[in-house]
This record gives C-alpha cells, sequence and structure tokens, in this order.
C-alpha cells in the first residue's frame, strides 16, 4: 500500500508529539489568562484560546498522549485477554470453551459504548479504568479472531505431523500456533486501534474518561459545546486532531494488513 509509510512517518510524529508534547507547548496548558478569554486563532495562538483563556494548542499537545494511551493500552488489554481465551477454547471443544464462548457471544451482542458504559457506570472515572473498560469491550472479537485462525491452523498438514510426532499440546500451541496466528492477531490490532481510540474519546465526553482540567481530546470536545457559537475553534482543534490521528492509524493498520495477511488483495 503507497500510503503504508507517509502513515507511519505520520503516525510517528504524532507518538513523538504526544511523547514530548508537555515540553513542547508554548504557553502553560492550565494557564488561565482572563484578559485572552475566546481569542480567535493568530500567530500567538495558532488554535486560539478557551473560556478561561487558555491556549488550545498547548492543551491539544499536552493531551495527545492521553488519546493514545487510551487507544493503545486499550488494545493491549484485548490482546492480552482475548489471546489466551481464544487460544483456550479452539483446544478446548468441552463445556468450558463453549461455556467462554457463549459468554463472548452476549458481550458482542452489546453495541461497544453501551458495553463500555456499563462498565465504567459503577465506578469512578478515571483514565486506567477508561482503558481497562475500552480494552474488555475488544476482548470478545481478539478471542473469536484468536480462535478461528487457530482452528484453521489446527488443520494444517505440519500440526498434524507434530501430532503423529507425539508432540504435547502445550509443544504445539507454542511452536506451530502461536508462530503462525501473530500476523492476522497484529492486523486485527493495528485496525481495532482506531476503534479503541474513538471509543475512548467517546467515553471521555461522556464524562467517563480522564477528568477536568485534563486535556484529553474528547474532554475538550465536551468541554466546547457550550462555546461552539462563540468559539468554534475550541472543539475544532480536538476534533480535527482526532481526525488525523484515526486515519494515520488506518492507514498504517491497512499497510499491515496488506503486508502481513495473504488472503487481503
Amino acid at each position: 500500500m503507497k500510503l503504508f509509510w507517509p502513515g507511519i512517518a505520520a503516525l510517528s510524529l504524532i507518538v513523538l508529539a504526544a511523547i514530548i508534547g508537555t515540553w513542547l507547548t508554548p504557553y502553560d496548558p492550565a494557564g488561565f489568562a482572563v484578559r485572552l478569554r475566546f481569542a480567535a486563532p493568530t500567530f500567538l495562538h495558532p488554535f486560539g484560546t478557551d473560556e478561561f483563556g487558555r491556549d488550545v494548542l498547548s492543551r491539544v499537545l499536552s493531551g495527545a498522549h492521553l488519546s493514545l494511551l487510551i487507544g493503545f493500552g486499550a488494545m493491549l488489554v484485548s490482546l492480552v485477554g482475548g489471546v489466551p481465551l481464544g487460544l483456550f477454547t479452539a483446544f478446548n471443544r468441552g463445556w468450558g470453551g463453549t461455556l467462554v464462548l457463549r459468554v463472548a457471544d452476549l458481550l458482542l451482542s452489546l453495541p461497544p459504548i453501551l458495553l463500555g458504559l456499563l462498565i465504567l457506570a459503577v465506578t469512578p472515572p478515571s483514565t486506567l479504568k477508561t482503558i481497562i473498560a475500552v480494552g474488555l469491550v475488544y476482548i470478545p472479537i481478539m478471542l473469536r479472531l484468536t480462535r478461528a485462525v487457530a482452528m484453521e491452523l489446527l488443520e494444517e498438514d505440519f500440526v498434524q505431523a507434530a501430532r503423529a510426532r507425539g508432540e504435547s499440546a502445550a509443544s504445539i500451541l507454542a511452536r506451530e500456533i502461536l508462530p503462525n496466528a501473530w500476523p492476522p492477531i497484529i492486523v486485527e490490532c493495528g485496525l481495532r486501534v482506531t476503534f479503541a481510540i474513538l471509543l475512548g474519546s467517546a467515553l471521555s465526553f461522556l464524562g467517563l474518561g480522564p477528568q477536568p482540567p485534563a486535556s484529553e481530546w474528547g474532554v475538550m470536545i465536551a468541554e466546547s459545546r457550550e462555546f461552539l457559537d462563540q468559539a468554534p475553534w475550541i472543539g475544532l482543534a480536538p476534533g480535527l486532531c482526532l481526525c488525523v490521528l484515526l486515519v494515520t492509524v488506518n492507514l498504517v493498520g491497512e499497510g499491515l494488513r496488506a503486508r502481513l495477511d495473504p488472503s487481503h488483495g
């Protein structure tokens, strides 16, 4: 895919900005300047200022790591939880594997935003809980994918040969299944990060993620609702940054699929 490397370059710049964003901010992200309230974008304040006179560009830079942390952290949670369960259900065809699959099907029947709300509604919101909640939402999807890949591999000749040699299930799993299952799993992770970032921002928008004065992009968009007519740039800046991030991650995910998934045309 021709846009894979430009996507990698753009994502690397975004990640770099998120890592060192605190030191790149031209102003204090939390610094109030009442006289500069609702200042339109200028050379000194390229993204304008908000209702407290805070520089929007500084807030966007300082909050980039939160949006990335929620998306990639949630995908790590789903990977750690979904892959072992998927392998378990592929190897265990008894009541234990069936029970896990039925629970996964039940969770898959719920809309992701609703499931995230149900998980977060019972505890006080925080960044860590948002990461865990979004990760739990995508565990059933990762479970189903891993199980499907593992079941296909179990029918391959090299696995049948390993069984004929008398190798244990653990040995077949470690030496035959996992090395061949990782490419499609990694591809799915690359694509699902986009959904995880979007769901994390949606939950933050609803007040179930990082709390003000945190400058996570979903929080910034939520705070800007009251001032859309007066100062649309307050929500426009984090919204555009979120769109750029999603497009960039999607380009990288599609590039990974083209390179690692032989069934993808």
